[in-house]
């Protein structure tokens, strides 16, 4: 039986990503690693944690002895790399858990994994390496062959991580693989992110805060569809290659607090409230997946009108789950990112 280690196994992406394999029935035995900070969240995944085939383990990707240890007991032969600090915001707020985790994390597990020869490593990345498009040229998107020109704090610490992955396959000539994703929705999203931050605050008789004047824009991707593509690309990708995963599905974000909102039958006086644009803030992400389709049969299966839907009611229905979350350490943040804007 193959074993896969899954690094932030416990957080948004990684866990639907671990629902999604158990589900199936997959032949594999999965080693769940999460150091279990502010968005790994075990409740993710505690109803997996009995499944024999999910073995799961509190820790960081930066310790390297750790790592060793996992390879040794249970014979790793795949990584996928879902850990990383991931919220622009924060990353404006204080920029060294970004390098530490998506930069000195990925070089530790790459450097393992090639002393343990490893089959196959996907770093799971992002669009936002890339930088930002033009408005007013609808036909231009981000493509493989884009250069990278992270504006971020957090894109640039991305950006660091999928050039170290890069150097590895052409110095190594490890069995690397780079994905690169446009916006993720669904259950299971940390509220600080948009959807989720919106659909709660409305539950709560909150506003919600839109940034600006609401015209930044992004390819909106269902994270199931983002997890089938990831697995895909893990048994079909050819090592040394980027692929891009995208939704086909540009909104800006106007757009999707007006969904929100229709949806949730609130009204748009009484639940937005504009606030001061964050620094740097990139003005439109426009993914081209084409490679996906044209190599590996992949194209997104989900329809952004039905998933929001779905996506909505998944949190009408667990509500223990956020509201856990929206208290304490959360809050402080919460009145720190948006109060004085």
């Amino acid at each position: 039986m193959r074993t896969i280690l899954v690094t932030g196994a416990a957080g948004f992406i990684g866990s639907n990503f671990v629902r999604m394999l158990v589900s199936r029935g997959v032949d594999a035995r999965l080693v769940a690693l999460d150091k279990l900070t502010y968005a790994g969240n075990l409740a993710n995944i505690a109803d997996l944690i009995d499944d024999e085939r999910l073995i799961f383990v509190r820790g960081d990707i930066c310790d390297a002895e750790l790592l060793s240890g996992l390879w040794d007991k249970h014979g790793i032969g795949e990584v996928v790399n879902f850990a990383a600090e991931s919220h622009v915001d924060r990353s404006i707020m204080g920029s060294g858990p970004f390098v530490s985790s998506n930069v000195v994390g990925t070089q530790v597990l790459l450097d393992v994994a090639r002393n343990k020869g490893v089959n196959r490593f996907l770093q799971v990345s992002t669009d936002e390496v890339y930088g930002t498009l033009p408005e007013d040229k609808p036909e231009i998107k981000f493509t493989e062959q884009t250069p990278l020109a992270p504006n971020s704090p957090y894109s640039a610490s991305k950006a660091a991580a999928d050039c170290l992955v890069r150097s590895y396959f052409h110095t190594f000539h490890m069995p690397v693989l780079t994905t690169r994703c446009s916006n993720n929705y669904g259950p299971y999203q940390f509220p600080e992110k948009l959807i989720p931050l919106f659909v709660t605050n409305l539950m709560e008789g909150k506003k919600v805060p839109l940034y600006g004047d609401g015209l930044n824009v992004r390819d909106w991707l269902y994270v199931e569809d983002h997890c089938e593509a990831i697995w895909t690309v893990l048994e079909r990708g050819r090592p040394g290659e980027v692929y891009n995963i995208g939704g086909n599905n540009e909104l800006n974000n106007r757009r999707i607090t007006e969904v929100i909102l229709r949806e949730m039958g609130k009204s748009w006086d009484e639940s937005v409230q504009y606030v001061k644009d964050r620094p740097g803030h990139d003005r439109r992400y426009a993914i081209d997946a084409s490679k996906m389709q044209r190599e590996l049969g992949w194209a997104p299966r989900h329809r952004f009108e039905e998933a929001i839907r779905t996506t909505i009611r998944w949190y009408i229905e667990n509500q223990a789950w956020w509201r856990a979350i929206k208290s304490g350490e959360y809050l402080k943040y919460y009145q720190q990112q948006y109060a004085s804007r």
